[in-house]
């Protein structure tokens, strides 16, 4: 039960997530895996499957655009996604709904009573 409920945590947050890291910085799709695990301390740890998706909703929906950039070296080349004007605006505004809804949640957990009843 406990694996699900975090499973579904998880995929209600995944795509504020990538995109705020998005606009932070552009990035390719590897470096976002890494930004991710590395900053979530492994419980965002995501396979390529997982991703992908929702870099392409994000493209789709005109939050981030991707374009192909030739690495240093003989690397191949990367899609690096950035954040589109649209996409920092969206971004602002899904922050405040994601702070009305950490507020609401927490307010219903922490009422007096709740403890009583585990």
């Amino acid at each position: 039960m406990e694996d699900r409920f975090l499973q579904q945590m998880k995929k209600g947050a995944l795509e504020l997530l990538v995109l705020a890291l998005i606009c932070r910085q552009p990035a390719y799709g590897y470096e976002l895996l890494n930004l991710l695990a590395k900053q979530s301390g492994g419980l965002f740890a995501l396979k390529e499957g997982t991703l992908y998706p929702i870099l392409y909703r994000l493209e789709d929906a005109g939050l981030i655009e991707a374009k192909w950039k030739q690495g240093e070296g003989r690397t191949a080349p990367k899609k690096v996604y950035t954040a589109t004007g649209a996409g920092e605006a969206e971004l602002k505004q899904r922050r405040v709904l994601w702070k009305e809804f950490q507020t609401t949640v927490d307010g219903i957990l922490d009422q007096r009573g709740f403890e009583d009843e585990q």
